[in-house]
């Protein structure tokens, strides 16, 4: 895929579906800033990975809610590399539970940690893109925000506020050049997923018209096209993959 810019920052990029995303814009020839906020091992792991295929990269560790570091990480990455070009918001977390039995905490760490942090990033995003006029950024959010779940309250609040703020920054956004988009990845093989039963996977692949789990690498190549060149008359869109399962 051909790319104007030169760079990327992917938050929680050490391991899951962040990692490939580092990996696959990596191949694709951008300098990737693996975010990470405990997994300094891994993370590592995964710069190696991109260095011993003639990537380039760099570890940059911080938490994403937490505003003041978001804001200096982005400054390390402008003082080093002159410009940050891409960004993709795919920290997040879950804490799962009945609405009826969700303490209020439980419910604004989980938004906190994937909406306010989504926020955060488009912002800061936003100020340093435009002084070129170029940018794009892509945020993860989850096909539980498009149809809600049980049990995931706060994390379906939180993945259908990112659609819809998405949508508000491309439309504020546009005339300075920088696209916003949003994917929405389905049930994917990553770890998270390894550890359900085999009876509960059985359940939800029935569910999916494509009849399996998707690849981390799926949704890190829709990802890479949405930052791309080849989409630079896309903003404000939802890209779903999902198998089919929501459409």
């Amino acid at each position: 895929m051909k790319f104007t810019g030169n760079n990327v920052l992917v938050t929680g990029a050490s391991r899951g579906i962040g990692a490939q995303i580092a990996k696959t814009l990596a191949e694709m020839g951008l300098k990737v800033w693996v975010n990470y906020r405990s997994g300094e091992a891994e993370a590592d792991a995964v710069k190696a990975e991109i260095e011993a295929a003639g990537g380039k990269a760099e570890t940059i560790g911080f938490d994403v809610s937490d505003e003041a570091a978001f804001i200096a990480a982005i400054k390390t990455i402008i003082e080093s590399d002159g410009e940050l070009s891409y960004l993709v918001n795919n920290a997040g977390i879950t804490k799962d539970g009945l609405a009826m039995r969700m303490k209020t905490e439980q419910f604004m760490e989980v938004i906190n940690a994937n909406l306010t942090s989504t926020f955060i990033g488009c912002r800061e995003a936003l100020k340093v893109m435009r002084k070129k006029r170029f940018g794009s950024v892509v945020n993860i959010a989850s096909i539980v925000g498009e149809t809600g779940n049980a049990g995931q309250t706060n994390y379906s609040a939180s993945k259908g506020g990112t659609i819809a703020m998405t949508k508000s920054f491309a439309i504020e956004a546009a005339s300075s050049g920088i696209r916003y988009n949003t994917v929405t990845p389905g049930f994917i093989a990553t770890e998270m997923t390894d550890v359900l039963k085999d009876e509960v996977k059985e359940a939800f692949t029935a569910k999916i018209p494509m009849g399996r789990f998707g690849e981390p690498r799926e949704v890190a190549e829709a990802v890479a096209f949405l930052l791309s060149d080849h989409a630079s008359y896309i903003t404000g869109e939802t890209l779903k993959v999902n198998g089919g399962m929501y459409m």
